[in-house]
């Protein structure tokens, strides 16, 4: 037997040098035996090293030696392959980490700028606006600004004996010398030797065949190189370097001078926001954006990878950021028929059939991801938002927001607060990214008569407007033009703009309609064509980081209404998801994206599974949470510090705080416990610096307000520290005795539902049992394997593990369980018809059922829901039979006459029209039945 291609669970593995890919081979048995399939691998190419994630690859063609490299990558394949598992891989196309001194393209490309074979490599502009640029990029890796890093002493020539190259150092950077400026750098010595060094490099042609260029100089290195290897002539290099010293007014400037003729100026960190001449991750200096669309690129970064499939040690990928590409649709589809050309190559002892192909895609809640991309689906951030969706009570969302706004003076509107957050970046963190669209958008207007009167000032305002209203992450501009959904796309966003343009401004967003998404006229020239094409990916490659950075990393952290549903691929103003929309999404699924992945926490989640689930009880509870936030901001007022003439911390930040306490306090910590209540606090500081950094209010990373955060560390500290008379502690404590029995029963819908919905189930590490992190790096904390293992080998039934469920091992026995009944029906759960199944009843609102059906095969799935109201007092998260009344499931067609049998350990159920919700739920919050052989 041979594990299959198509997965029917994974777990994610954050690897690391603390966790390299040797410590994942004993965990092997036990993840088979939990019913997992596939391990999904965070990044395993050479990165940065300590890169605590793998997404600033360096060497796109080694497997990570930090991690133990290619024999290591055999051994826990080998392994796999002898449970019948596979391996997924995480990818990262769309960047890698420069800077430093470990990028070998990145290095060439400083050195040989525009005539480097990596030149292309990287999205750099070598024609921008800004003159001084003009076939030079910016460097933007200095802690201060140039000249008082060249005061400081701390960037300096350094000679390295190897290559005979000689280089500037600035602390991990390095930045290598032009050839050509050898000669400048050698004619500051009398000696005869290095005069005539200096004559062969100054005899270096910048015109001519590149190969000719490198190899000539290739030759004058060596001179130099065999030069230094005497003691007289390393002697007199040193005394070339000596000329350079930057602590002499004399060496300044001449080092001055050298560093002015390279291919890349250097500059204080601050300047990439406004001047940056190349697309970086984000607002991220050290991560390089790539060119994906250039044949030679993605043959380069992906030799590796088609080679680790081909060879079978790898069943398909995860693309990381597919937004970030020209061309995310081109991309998938050649990565797509790449891996597919290669399936034959495989082993025989390699799963056979279709590689999987996921990508990482945040889709806004109207959205729908593009069937024409040829991949399987998504990472799982769309599922993760409509399962925590239909966990909150949509009730609760206008009295929350009301008194989030009441008491913070904040928007109610999520929306407002998301527009408000896109101007602040746009202004601030992606303004060399807004100037380089507006840039390339003068361009075409100054090629028309009727348009050259438009300014540059002005684009950049409608610009704004529009990137400010645009309601998704992005649009696709194809071959042929704009498709119809992104039509819908950029007509909303000028809509919006419209309403918030300066009137004078108003004519332009016509021309932007036509710009950024219009097929260009047939009767253009072919460079004005291809023209509006690059300005329209500028924009489009723009909208991406300009929604990620204001939404998720700005406006999640400024709204808190209820910050459960603050979370990545989530839209906080969509508080809550009908059971219907649910069943919809599910259906939908199951006919497109089958092999979506189906995550609930993921290495870049903003609290873990269980900490949303907590917290969502509160949207039940919006009149006590009102009450209770009143009480806890007056008890604490007089903690509080004065900086800036404001209280620290302000209204925001200590209500946001408030529930992040609520979320991640543990079931086992007693108010009495200073050592936990410290390990807690720890980690909430962590968090908070986060968040006001994010925030961007008070606080931010370019700038820390490091009075204003050191008084909301001494707040949370003081907030919770012994023996204070208002007795916080005890009351956090009492409070989340109240919510955490209803929000370990959301836990565990959260887990089945997951488990039997249309899709492929993903564990992220760890999650096994309860998962109260927060923020990474709290999300990516150390995993206690060794618990887990045993929790499984004692096969408990989940309803006996009830009683004990603080202690996590019930949510653990349910996920087995529940992967288990995925293994003995693989079709049934890779193939089956989704069915929704509707309760009637008083308790009707409090349940989801459906059903997956195929040929004679069946399960049904049944969770509480919104159960707060009907627990008991008994303490468990479980509602009373006697509490759901005449509450039961009437079973559809598909489904009559069927026997059932409990797939948790439980009795059988006959069959019957109705299935009464006390009965079936009398053990667990959530039930599982499978059906049986008449």
């Amino acid at each position: 037997m041979t594990a299959p291609m198509t997965p029917r669970a994974t777990a994610r593995l954050q690897f690391h040098k603390d966790f390299p890919i040797d410590a994942a081979v004993p965990l092997v048995p036990y993840f088979a035996k939990l019913g997992i399939s596939h391990l999904y691998a965070s990044p395993l190419l050479k990165a940065r090293p300590g890169s605590t994630h793998g997404y600033d690859i360096v060497d796109p063609d080694r497997i990570n030696p930090e991690l133990g490299g290619e024999e290591a990558l055999e051994r826990l394949v080998a392994a796999l392959r002898a449970h019948d598992m596979g391996l997924i891989l995480d990818i990262v196309p769309n960047h890698m980490g420069v800077g430093g001194a470990d990028n070998g393209w990145w290095l060439d490309v400083l050195e040989w700028g525009p005539q480097s074979p990596f030149a292309r490599f990287f999205d750099i502009d070598w024609n921008p606006p800004d003159p001084a640029l003009n076939n030079r990029m910016l460097a933007p890796f200095l802690g201060a600004p140039y000249g008082t890093v060249l005061e400081s002493g701390d960037l300096a020539l350094h000679f390295e004996p190897e290559s005979g190259k000689i280089y500037a150092e600035y602390f991990e950077h390095r930045f290598p010398l032009a050839p050509r400026s050898y000669a400048v750098l050698l004619s500051a010595t009398d000696e005869p030797q290095l005069a005539g060094l200096a004559q062969v490099f100054r005899a270096l042609a910048v015109e001519g065949e590149p190969e000719a260029i490198r190899a000539a100089a290739g030759l004058a290195l060596d001179m130099l190189r065999h030069h230094a290897e005497t003691p007289e002539g390393r002697a007199q290099v040193d005394a070339v370097i000596a000329a350079h010293d930057p602590k002499d007014e004399a060496g300044r400037a001449r080092l001055h001078a050298l560093l002015e003729v390279q291919n890349y100026r250097l500059a204080w960190w601050r300047a990439a926001t406004d001047e940056i001449n190349w697309r970086r991750f984000f607002d991220v200096t050290s991560l390089g954006g790539l060119q994906q669309e250039r044949p030679q690129v993605f043959e380069a970064t992906h030799r590796l990878i088609l080679k680790l499939y081909a060879d079978g040690l790898i069943d398909g990928v995860r693309v990381d950021h597919v937004d970030g590409m020209a061309d995310p649709r081109g991309y998938c589809r050649k990565l797509r028929r790449r891996l597919e050309a290669l399936t034959p190559r495989r082993p025989a002892e390699a799963p056979k059939g279709h590689p999987l192909l996921l990508i990482e895609k945040i889709l806004a809640p109207h959205e729908k991801l593009r069937l024409d991309w040829m991949v399987d689906g998504t990472t799982g951030y769309n599922f993760m938002d409509e399962v925590s969706g239909v966990l909150h009570d949509p009730a609760g969302a206008e009295p929350l927001a009301a008194t989030w706004h009441a008491m913070t003076g904040r928007p109610a509107d999520f929306g407002e607060e998301a527009r408000e957050a896109r101007r602040q970046i746009l202004r601030y963190n992606l303004a060399s990214e807004l100037n380089a669209t507006s840039f390339a958008l003068r361009r075409i207007a100054m090629r028309d008569l009727s348009t050259r009167d438009f300014t540059l000032t002005g684009i950049r305002r409608a610009l704004t407007e529009v990137l400010v209203h645009f309601p998704a992450y992005r649009s696709y501009l194809g071959i042929a033009g704009r498709s119809e959904a992104d039509r819908k796309l950029l007509d909303w966003a000028i809509a919006g703009a419209r309403r918030t343009i300066r009137e004078t401004d108003r004519p332009l967003l016509d021309l932007l309609d036509s710009w950024l998404g219009g097929d260009p006229p047939r009767t253009l020239p072919h460079g004005q064509r291809r023209e509006r094409q690059r300005a329209a990916i500028r924009f489009q490659q723009l909208s991406a980081p300009v929604a990620a950075k204001s939404v998720e990393d700005t406006a999640f952290y400024r709204y808190g209404r209820l910050i459960s549903r603050n979370e990545v691929g989530s839209e906080p103003s969509h508080f809550a998801e009908t059971p219907a929309a649910f069943h919809s999404d599910c259906r939908d699924r199951a006919k497109y994206f089958p092999n979506e992945l189906l995550a609930t926490a993921t290495h870049d989640h903003k609290r873990g599974e269980d900490t949303r689930a907590r917290l969502a009880v509160i949207s039940e509870m919006p009149e006590e949470w009102a009450a209770t936030l009143t009480r806890w901001t007056r008890l604490n007022s007089v903690l509080k510090k004065e900086v800036d003439g404001e209280p620290a911390p302000d209204a925001t930040d200590e209500i946001m705080l408030y529930q992040s306490l609520i979320g991640a306090w543990p079931l086992d910590l007693d108010p009495a416990d200073d050592e936990g209540l410290d390990a807690l606090v720890k980690r909430l500081a962590a968090w908070q610096e986060k968040a006001l950094r994010e925030g961007k209010r008070r606080s931010e990373w370019a700038v820390p307000n490091e009075p204003y955060e050191a008084a909301c560390r001494d707040f949370l500290t003081a907030m919770l520290a012994k023996d204070r008379p208002s007795r916080l502690r005890e009351e956090v404590a009492a409070l989340v005795g109240r919510i955490a029995p209803a929000g370990a029963s959301n836990s565990l819908a959260q887990t089945l539902i997951r488990c039997t919905s249309p899709g492929i189930p993903d564990l992220y590490q760890g999650t096994e049992f309860w998962d109260f992190s927060l923020v990474d790096p709290d999300n990516r904390r150390p995993v206690d394997f060794p618990a887990r293992k045993a929790a499984l080998e004692a096969g408990e039934a989940p309803a006996a593990l009830l009683p004990h469920w603080q202690d996590g091992r019930v949510k653990a026995a349910l996920l087995a369980r529940a992967l288990s009944l995925r293994a003995r029906q693989p079709e049934l759960f890779a193939k089956g018809d989704y069915i929704p199944v509707e309760a009637e009843g008083e308790r009707a609102a409090h349940v989801l059922a459906f059903a997956r059906r195929h040929g004679d095969a069946a399960s049904l799935t049944v969770v509480t829901r919104l159960p707060s109201r009907l627990l008991g007092e008994g303490g468990l998260p479980l509602v009373p039979s006697e509490a759901w009344g005449d509450t039961a499931l009437r079973l559809p067609l598909a489904l009559a006459g069927l026997q059932w049998r409990d797939a948790l350990g439980g009795e059988g159920h006959p069959a019957g029209e109705a299935l009464p919700l006390g009965r079936i739920l009398a053990d667990l919050p959530v039930a599982l039945l499978e059906s049986t052989p008449k």
